[in-house]
C-alpha cells in the first residue's frame, strides 16, 4: 500500500509540475483555451483520444456493456474508432479549423451565432453545454472514485470523490490547454502501455481466450455471438450514440480549433485512430470477460447491496486478474484527467466567454477573461463533485443522458451548418429544440438513455435540411 501511495504521489507531482509550468506560459485567453491555436499533430491526436476515452469507458461502459452484451460489446470500441475518430478527423477537422479562422470564433456557441446570425442560438448552445456537461463530468468522478475505493482498502467513496475534486481543481485551473495537451501526450502513452498489459493479464489469468469463450458460452451462448443477448437495437443505440455524437461534442470539436495546420491533421488522424482502436477495442473486450471472472464468491462486494453494482465490475475484475494493479489506476486516472480537462475548459468557456463576455460585459479585458475562466473551472468542478456524491444513476445512464442531449441539440445545427450553405436558422432551431426534446422526453418515459439519445440525434439530423429547404432562406458563409 505504501508503494502505491508513493507512486501515486509522484504521478500527482508530475501533473502539478506541468500545470505550474503551463501557468507561467499562459498569457492570454487564446493561450489558456486553445494553446495559441498552434498545437501539433501528436499532442492533438492524444488530446482527442484521451478526451474520448476515460473512466466512463473503462469503468462504466466496459463493465456494464461487457456484462450484458459479451463479445458483441467490442463492436462499440471498433466503430467508435472508425466513425467517432477516423471519420470525424477526415470529414470535419480541417473544415472546423478553417471555419474558426475565417469566422474568428473560438467556441461552438460563437460559431452557431455567426453561422445562423442568431444571438439566441448562442445563448441556447451555451446553456446546453454547461448544463449537460456537468453530469458527464460527475460520471467521470464516480468512475474514478470506485476505482480508488477498490484500490485502497478502507477509503470511503466520498473521500475519493472529494480528493479527486480538489486535485482536479488545483491542476486544471493552472496550465490551460497547452499544458493539458502536453500531459495528454504523456497520458496517451501511459494508456497505450496500460491497455496492452491489461489484455495480457486478462488472457493469461484465464488460460487463453479459448477458456474465456468456453466459460461465457456455458453461462449464455449468446454472450459469444456477433450480437449479444439484449439484441440488435440496444447494441445499435450504444454504437450510434458513442460514435456519432463526437461529430458535435464541444469538448472534442475544440481540439480542431487548436490544431496547428492541415498537415498536422493528416498525421493526427492516423495516430488518433490507431490509439482509439487499441484502447477502445481492448477496454470493451476486457469488459466482456466480467461474467467469466465475477460472481458472488470472487467479488462479493459487487453484490453486497443485494443487486449487481455494474459500476464496480471493472475495478473488481482488475483486482482479480492483476496481482498489483496500480498501473491500471494510473491508466484510468490518465484517461480521466484528460477528459476532465476538456470538459472543464469547454464548460467554463460557455459560462464565461459565451454568456458573460457575450451578453453581459462585452468589453472585458483578456486578462480578466482568463481569471474568470479559472474561477468558472472551480465552480464547474464543484457542481460535478456534488453530482458524483449524489450518484443519481449508473455511469452508462448518466453519460447516455449527457451525450444524447448534447448530440440531439447540436448535430443538426452544427453538421448541416458546416457542410452546406442552405441550412438556415429556422432549420437549426427546429432541429436543435425538437431533437433535444425527443431525447429528454424518451428518457423521462422510461427508454434507456442510449436509445433516447440515438432517436434524438436522428431527429436532429433529419429536421434541419427539411425545415431549411421548406423555408427557402439562403445563408452565405
Amino acid at each position: 500500500m505504501s508503494v502505491r501511495i508513493i507512486i501515486l504521489m509522484l504521478y500527482a507531482l508530475t501533473i502539478l509540475f506541468f500545470g505550474i509550468r503551463g501557468m507561467k506560459k499562459t498569457k492570454s485567453f487564446s493561450d489558456f483555451f486553445l494553446g495559441g491555436g498552434m498545437v501539433g499533430p501528436w499532442m492533438t491526436a492524444f488530446s482527442y483520444g484521451t478526451a474520448y476515452f476515460s473512466a466512463v469507458v473503462f469503468i462504466g461502459f466496459a463493465g456494464k456493456v461487457g456484462w450484458g452484451f459479451g463479445y458483441s460489446g467490442v463492436w462499440i470500441g471498433i466503430i467508435n474508432a472508425l466513425v467517432g475518430v477516423l471519420a470525424v478527423w477526415w470529414l470535419m477537422a480541417w473544415k472546423i479549423k478553417k471555419m474558426s479562422i475565417d469566422l474568428g470564433v473560438t467556441t461552438m456557441s460563437e460559431y452557431l451565432e455567426v453561422r445562423y446570425n442568431s444571438r439566441g442560438m448562442k445563448l441556447f448552445a451555451s446553456i446546453i453545454i454547461f448544463v449537460f456537461l456537468i453530469p458527464y463530468s460527475g460520471a467521470v468522478f464516480i468512475g474514478l472514485s470506485y476505482l480508488f475505493k477498490y484500490s485502497f482498502q478502507g477509503i470511503e467513496y466520498w473521500h475519493a470523490v472529494v480528493f479527486m475534486g480538489v486535485f482536479t481543481a488545483i491542476y486544471l485551473v493552472m496550465g490551460g490547454y497547452k499544458s493539458m495537451a502536453v500531459l495528454d501526450t504523456f497520458f496517451g502513452m501511459v494508456m497505450t502501455v496500460g491497455v496492452i498489459m491489461l489484455l495480457v493479464f486478462t488472457l493469461t489469468r484465464a488460460g487463453g481466450i479459448g477458456n474465456i469463450t468456453k466459460g461465457l458460452a456455458e453461462i449464455n451462448p449468446k454472450l459469444t455471438d456477433i450480437v449479444g443477448p439484449p439484441g440488435l437495437w440496444p447494441l445499435f443505440s450504444l454504437v450510434f450514440l458513442t460514435s456519432v455524437a463526437p461529430f458535435a461534442m464541444p469538448q472534442l470539436v475544440q481540439k480542431f480549433y487548436a490544431v496547428k495546420d492541415k498537415k498536422s491533421i493528416k498525421t493526427g488522424m492516423i495516430a488518433s485512430t490507431v490509439f482509439a482502436l487499441l484502447v477502445g477495442g481492448i477496454a470493451y473486450f476486457v469488459g466482456s470477460t466480467t461474467r467469466f471472472y465475477i460472481n458472488p464468491d470472487t467479488a462479493p462486494a459487487v453484490f453486497e447491496s443485494g443487486s449487481l453494482n455494474v459500476d464496480a465490475l471493472m475495478p473488481a475484475l482488475m483486482s482479480i486478474v492483476i496481482p498489483d494493479y496500480l498501473f491500471i489506476i494510473i491508466l484510468i486516472l490518465s484517461a480521466s484527467m484528460s477528459t476532465l480537462a476538456s470538459l472543464v475548459l469547454i464548460s467554463s468557456s460557455s459560462l464565461v466567454k459565451d454568456i458573460y463576455a457575450g451578453f453581459i460585459n462585452k468589453n472585458i479585458s483578456d486578462s480578466k477573461l482568463v481569471t474568470l475562466m479559472r474561477a468558472g473551472s472551480i465552480f464547474f468542478i464543484l457542481l460535478s463533485v456534488i453530482i458524483a456524491l449524489l450518484k443519481p444513476a449508473t455511469i452508462v445512464t448518466i453519460l447516455g443522458l449527457s451525450w444524447g442531449a448534447i448530440g440531439s441539440a447540436f448535430l443538426g445545427p452544427f453538421v448541416w451548418g458546416l457542410f452546406t450553405t442552405f441550412a438556415n436558422k429556422y432549420g437549426a432551431w427546429v432541429s436543435g429544440l425538437i431533437g433535444l426534446g425527443v431525447s429528454l422526453g424518451m428518457s423521462m418515459y422510461g427508454f434507456s438513455s442510449p436509445e433516447a439519445g440515438t432517436v434524438g440525434m436522428l431527429v436532429s439530423l433529419t429536421l434541419n435540411p427539411i425545415v431549411s429547404l421548406l423555408t427557402r432562406e439562403r445563408v452565405k458563409l
